[in-house]
């Protein structure tokens, strides 16, 4: 199999691998043909009107502010008119998935990442389809998708215009003041409307107001100032706004409505927000929100004492509110909730558990109601149970098709004879018993798609290590005569296991990724056994090997693999492996042959090692640490370029290198430049603008224009990247490319070290190697064991580059003031991507040097890559093994982010080393041919 078919083949077996954890994980908890759920009782409330201020901590409403309430009319329904608690949201604490909660009552799958949180991936019912008319004024992100999921045309949506989302606005409360002009604007139309007018009198009514204003001043400005544990000015400011818009608009709509009593209102937040302005994990300033409920049907305000208060905690004993009855509910709560007060059916995919101590009604109405809420979630049930070939959980719950009927019908009689307190236990136990199956069978498959998954991934593995065995570590192939026996004998034995796996899989009904993901090992492991000969060869040179040095690597390695396991758990962890490394000169003994290389090395790595002990999320934005990092890039080109004068460097690279300097100079000021013009709230400059866009477009071509002289090529690559990543920069993390660097080119030469000098030029040629030099073949070396730690250092510095300065695995680690050079209005794609290339810069960097290694060691690039793969699947295999799929929300979320991080890094690493051999062999010449060399 020559390099492109392994390479190609290799990508299709990753991707695979990754697509499978969404099919284990991630699968849509949705299921359809239930059919809604009437209460036979007529409902308190005759309209609903839901207020969700987008990004609204807990704290920040209920918490006095030295004294000063910051929401006044909330705060009197708390005492006087209604109820009140915490909802708790869910991670991702995102406005999609938030809103999904709340108004479709079920927790968002995480296939909507794919869609932005914009589109539905599949359609849901929501009490705004169960409506019979819906009005809906607020974000162009988050309306649309309710529209689209609701059957006929009675859900009307009214917008902004994007643009209105710019982070740099001098006022971003301005959205929720369009919200509430908007009702005003509908409510005054009606009285000249009486189409419109018959329409808002009529029973199952909504109304939605979004209000959007205080997450974007929160993301602008942060909640919490830099100084003083209190909510900054603009955030403060935008809460008292709600509060006062909140107070107007049920004033307008109950002289609208004549004071009939026939409304209620729910105020409530889709997620908060963390003091540095971001949201997403599962800090408690994400996942703790208000709710506030007042009007037709909800109970209102209750004294108790401090004895019957449930919630004394640190996190609300500020808040002054010890005294009245505080209720608590998950998010989805909320949509059965709203869904009992205007009389409509509970969405067919809520999971929600009505929250009783909210309504003020009868017993009767409250049995009945719990009781709809209990056949609506049976009936989610029935449908997830349906397809089960083999369905152990008849057998082992207590849920069977009988005792369900048993369950229903007690509960039925029960209200029938006015035993409602009874019904209500009832119905609350049927609940969890089939919340309890919910669950079951939505990790129907996971066990048997992970056994197969698991099996595919050691044959893999196992495969790898043939092929490295086989082509670059000279042991001899058995005779062909072997080899077609074999080869014949297990092609029988393998069709006949893909048969069988066929047949088990058609008879499950199962879907068609799961016929790739089973039947995979089948010519996997038959390409393993195929090469047993290579298996035999290498167990009889076994006595001619230095199995002490070959038990140390092994040690050495599986220690190593651990050390990066653990680093995704605890970053501390990677500055430990650093100092480690940095005692490589010693142990190996390089430092008798250069001192002052191994002395730069031991200090690059020790500074190297400060970063992973620095947080990555809570950053308050300091531009002297880009100011310092340009200095330092500026400093470190003029020195080059100073040493090479009279040593090759070409009148061509020294103006582009001067240029490269002048562009980081340029790309310094527009970032300090842009912050203080935030600050000062003048927006962003458009020179400013032009400039960091037209240095992101640049950063892709102007390092070829450069020698490909290896460390001509090197300087030119690091200093383009580095400007774009200054532009990207906020803090600290601007000093993490150039320490990176250091450590990167100090590499290069100890690895030249430590390649037998009899064999390798000597390191007098390294600053002459040229990345597009045609290697001889003959000069090609075979594998030797210190490949090994080579291949182990890349992937421990692929590891530093990826959790050094922050953590994609939680998404509130970036601070979106880190884009703001580029653009401030509101674009989640753009934005993201931009993101996602400031991660990626360090990888360059670190694949680029990678390269370097082995052109300068004299090595295939495919040899060394393969051992990397065997170490990074072999830390994928160990991921997979620790998902869970028990204990909280985050844990299970935590837990396959690090396999979908180690997989995607797998996949990545092989699509970046063709992208970077392109960047450093390639040379762009004006007006000749391109011609672009490959190993």
């Amino acid at each position: 199999m020559n390099m492109i078919t392994f390479f190609i083949v290799g990508l299709l077996v990753h991707v695979v691998f990754f697509i499978s954890i969404f099919d284990i994980y991630f699968t849509s908890p949705l299921v359809h043909g239930m059919s809604p759920q009437h209460v036979p009782l007529p409902s308190p409330a005759q309209r609903l009107v839901l207020f969700v201020a987008d990004g609204l901590r807990a704290d920040s409403m209920f918490k006095p502010d030295n004294a000063t309430i910051r929401t006044p009319y909330l705060r009197s329904i708390i005492e006087e008119g209604g109820s009140w608690g915490v909802s708790h949201t869910r991670v991702p604490t995102e406005s999609r998935p938030g809103h999904v909660a709340l108004i479709a009552g079920f927790y968002e799958d995480v296939s909507a990442v794919a869609k932005g949180w914009k589109e539905n991936p599949v359609e849901f019912d929501s009490v705004f389809n169960e409506s019979r008319y819906t009005w809906c004024w607020g974000s162009p992100d988050i309306l649309p998708m309710f529209a689209k999921g609701a059957s006929g045309d009675h859900v009307y949506t009214h917008t902004y215009p994007a643009a209105m989302e710019d982070f740099a606005s001098k006022d971003a409360s301005k959205l929720d003041t369009w919200v509430f002009d908007q009702v005003k604007d509908l409510l005054r139309s009606a009285k000249e409307n009486q189409t419109l007018m018959s329409q808002l009198h009529k029973d199952q009514i909504v109304f939605f107001l979004h209000l959007l204003g205080i997450d974007t001043n929160g993301h602008a400005h942060r909640p919490m100032s830099k100084f003083f544990p209190s909510p900054t000015r603009e955030y403060q400011e935008n809460i008292g706004l709600v509060d006062s818009g909140v107070s107007e608009i049920v004033s307008m709509l109950e002289e609208f409505f004549g004071n009939d009593g026939r409304t209620a209102y729910v105020f409530t937040a889709d997620h908060g927000m963390t003091n540095w302005g971001s949201h997403g994990a599962s800090h408690p300033s994400e996942t703790l929100t208000p709710l506030v409920a007042w009007g037709a049907g909800v109970q209102r305000a209750q004294r108790i004492t401090a004895f019957q208060n449930y919630y004394d905690d640190d996190y609300s004993r500020d808040w002054g509110l010890e005294t009245y009855r505080r209720i608590d509910v998950n998010q989805a709560d909320i949509a059965p909730l709203m869904s009992s007060l205007i009389g409509v059916p509970i969405p067919l995919n809520s999971v929600g558990v009505l929250p009783l101590e909210y309504l003020n009604n009868s017993q009767h109405f409250k049995a009945e109601s719990m009781y709809a809420n209990a056949i609506q979630i049976l009936e989610q049930f029935k449908a997830s149970s349906s397809f089960a070939f083999f369905d152990p959980f008849e057998l082992l719950r207590p849920l069977t098709d009988s005792k369900m009927d048993k369950f229903v019908s007690h509960a039925r009689s029960l209200i029938r004879i006015g035993h409602f307190d009874e019904a209500i236990h009832q119905c609350e136990a049927l609940i969890d018993q089939a919340m309890e199956g919910l669950s079951y069978y939505h990790t129907y498959d996971r066990f048997f798609l992970g056994c197969s998954v698991v099996l595919g991934f050691t044959g893999w593995a196992s495969y790898v290590v043939l092929v490295i065995l086989k082509t670059h570590a000279s042991l001899r192939k058995p005779p062909a005569s072997r080899d077609v026996m074999t080869g014949r004998h297990l092609g029988r034995v393998f069709v006949c296991v893909g048969l069988l796996v066929f047949l088990f899989l058609f008879l499950q009904t199962s879907s068609f990724t799961y016929y790739i993901y089973c039947l995979l090992p089948v010519p996997v492991w038959y390409s393993v056994l195929k090469e047993f000969g290579i298996i035999v060869d290498l167990i009889r040179s076994v006595p001619s090997l230095p199995l002490s040095k070959c038990f140390g690597y092994f040690v050495l390695v599986t220690f190593g693999i651990e050390l990066l396991v653990v680093s995704f758990f605890y970053r501390a962890m990677l500055t430990l492996g650093l100092i480690a490394l940095a005692m490589w000169p010693v142990v190996s003994g390089l430092y008798r042959k250069t001192k002052f290389r191994s002395v730069s090395w031991v200090l690059s790595c020790l500074c190297l090692a400060v970063f992973p002990l620095l947080p990555v999320v809570g950053r308050e934005p300091n531009t002297n640490y880009v100011l310092c990092a340009g200095a330092v890039m500026l400093f470190t080109s003029f020195f080059y370029i100073l040493s090479h004068r009279h040593s090759g460097l070409l009148a061509r690279d020294r103006w582009l290198f001067i240029g490269q300097m002048l562009q980081m100079a340029l790309c310094t000021y527009v970032l300090s430049s842009t912050h203080s013009s935030l600050q000062l709230k003048q927006g962003l400059p458009l020179f400013n603008q032009f400039i960091s866009w037209t240095t992101l477009v640049s950063s892709f071509f102007v390092p070829l224009l450069s020698s490909t002289r290896l460390f001509h090529r090197l300087l030119s690559i690091l200093m383009s990247l580095t400007c774009v990543y200054l532009l990207l920069s906020t803090g600290y993390e601007a000093l993490f490319p150039p320490v990176l660097s250091w450590l990167m080119f100090v590499w290069i030469h100890m690895e030249q070290e430590a390649v037998d000098t009899c064999r390798i030029s000597n390191r007098n040629e390294l600053p002459r190697i040229d990345f597009t030099e045609n290697i001889d073949l003959s000069r090609i070396r075979q594998l030797s064991l210190d490949d090994i730690r080579r291949s182990y250092f890349f992937v421990y510095f692929i590891i530093i580059a990826f959790f050094g300065t922050g953590n994609i695995a939680s998404i509130n680690s970036f601070d979106p003031a880190s884009v703001y050079c580029f653009l401030t209005v509101f674009n989640p794609f753009i934005m993201g991507g931009l993101l996602m290339w400031k991660v990626l810069i360090p990888f360059i960097i670190v694949m680029c040097t990678f390269e370097s290694v082995q052109v300068s060691t004299r090595l295939s690039s495919r040899s060394l890559f393969l051992i990397v793969l065997v170490i990074s699947d072999l830390m994928a295999l160990h991921f997979f093994f620790l998902v869970k799929d028990y204990g909280s929300w985050l844990d299970i979320g935590t837990s396959i982010s690090h396999y979908v991080i180690v997989m995607s890094m797998t996949i990545f690493l092989m699509l970046l080393s063709v992208m970077t051999h392109f960047l450093t062999s390639k040379k762009l010449q004006f007006g000749q041919k391109v011609k672009v060399h490959f190993k």
